[in-house]
């Protein structure tokens, strides 16, 4: 007889069977009335830990004893005549029979009667830890006088095509703000969410979070500009600090730097070492950059190609705008995401834009960032992309979508609670940005 048959005839198949069924059962018995009885943790790992012991000493007296009229003896001392291991092995059918029902209305029991309630707690619960881990940082960040949101100047130039410098004063100004170590200051998104809308300052200064508020008009005739920004305490409407500046479009990044200087001495920020300048460039390129952000950010096929242009025309200038190439780059991967050119075209040209932007501009965190987009969407190298974001978010943390591409370089190494403080702070950054809080909702799943 062959070694199979004979495990077959001395029932140890089904020995087996009846064990693995009634150690599920306590198993699951001991998950449910472990907590009940405010058992500790340990108990359950010490009944799995003696029912895995138990399992080959079940198998070998399976094997080596034998069930007779007489009581439990010895396989070999029984003749085989007088064998009744196949009466055994019919009980051992009800046996097992009964014991899969059982395990089968306990599984119903638990599926449908327990598990809900189980479910229920713990996503209470959950929702309960998360308020409490989020509430903190926001209630830091609302009564934090270290904040401010740039509005977009007015065009009060006679020609309205003049909008995308006065938007593109209020950007560089934003970005410049954004550099300086213990400002935070509100995103794009959220400030020029607020353009053309009759809404006051306080209630602008509740739905961003921050405690003051930077607006102010362009006027452009020529190459003469007047600029006129104005500081407000968003509690009580008050002008902080004020100020006219007439100057030409070469003195441009003076401008620049000059009003952020002024606001961070209104508000009395301690600078950690030197404050951060704006980067020169021809004033002509200059220009387009930011004609080519103003309509790029229209994202229409028409817009993104005009867009394009105007930043090659940029970089035409001066080769060594290191801005104007990453926003090409960026504009790329947008043109041709949107199927509005073939991919392998659009991510070779986007490539030898970032390319450019990083060799110019090492330092610049937007060229990091780029890169690590077209890295992750058009690539799909997710290692290579997560330490370009990383890279980015070094240089420039006060941008909320490099702050969310850090969150999505955290998910990648499974630092999930990273990923839910660096995907808050993306929304206080930038509060009305709906794709930040899809990235919130998914930190939180996650």
């Amino acid at each position: 007889m062959s070694f199979f048959a004979e495990l077959k005839r001395r029932n140890v198949f089904k020995v087996a069977a009846a064990y693995i069924i009634v150690g599920w059962l306590i198993m699951q018995v001991g998950d449910t009335l472990g907590p009940a009885l405010l058992l500790p943790g340990w108990i359950n790992s010490a009944l799995a830990f003696f029912l895995i012991l138990g399992f080959p000493l079940a198998m070998f007296f399976a094997w080596a004893f034998e069930m007779t009229p007489d009581g439990l003896k010895k396989e070999k001392e029984v003749d085989r005549s007088a064998s009744i291991t196949h009466v055994t092995s019919q009980k051992l059918n009800s046996l097992i029979i009964g014991l899969l029902v059982l395990a089968l209305g306990y599984f119903m029991f638990d599926k449908f009667v327990l598990d809900p309630g189980r479910d229920a707690a713990k996503i209470e619960a959950a929702v309960q830890t998360a308020a409490q881990k989020a509430a903190p940082a926001e209630s830091e960040d609302l009564t934090s006088d270290k904040s401010i949101a740039v509005l977009p100047f007015v065009n009060m130039s006679s020609d309205e095509e003049q909008e995308y410098f006065s938007d593109g004063l209020s950007e560089e100004l934003l970005n410049l703000l954004a550099k300086i170590p213990d400002l935070r200051v509100a995103a794009r998104t959220s400030s020029f969410s607020f353009k053309g809308q009759n809404v006051e300052i306080p209630e602008i200064a509740q739905r961003l979070k921050v405690a003051h508020v930077l607006e102010g008009s362009v006027r452009k005739s020529g190459n003469q500009i007047r600029i006129t920004a104005q500081l407000i305490q968003a509690d009580n409407g008050y002008h902080l600090w004020s100020e006219t500046y007439d100057r030409s479009m070469d003195n441009i990044f003076a401008v620049q730097d000059e009003i952020a200087g002024s606001v961070v001495d209104a508000l009395k920020i301690t600078l950690l070492g030197e404050a951060p300048k704006s980067r020169e460039t021809d004033p002509e390129a200059y220009r387009l950059y930011l004609e080519g952000q103003y309509i790029g950010y229209q994202r229409t096929p028409e817009a993104m190609g005009k867009a394009i242009e105007l930043f090659k025309q940029a970089v035409a200038i001066d080769p060594r705008y290191a801005p104007a190439w990453a926003e090409l780059g960026y504009m790329y991967l947008w043109y041709t995401g949107a199927g509005n050119m073939p991919i392998a075209e659009g991510v070779a040209l986007a490539d030898q834009a970032i390319e450019m932007a990083l060799s110019t501009g090492p330092d610049y965190g937007w060229a990091h960032f780029v890169r690590g987009v077209s890295l992750v969407n058009s690539k799909f190298k997710f290692k290579e992309g997560s330490e370009a974001y990383q890279r980015a978010f070094e240089l420039d943390p006060g941008n909320a979508m490099i702050h969310s591409a850090a969150g999505f370089s955290a998910a990648l190494s499974g630092d999930f609670e990273n990923v839910l403080v660096l995907s808050q702070e993306a929304v206080l950054l930038d509060p009305v940005m709906p794709e930040l809080h899809t990235y919130l909702a998914n930190s939180h799943w996650a």
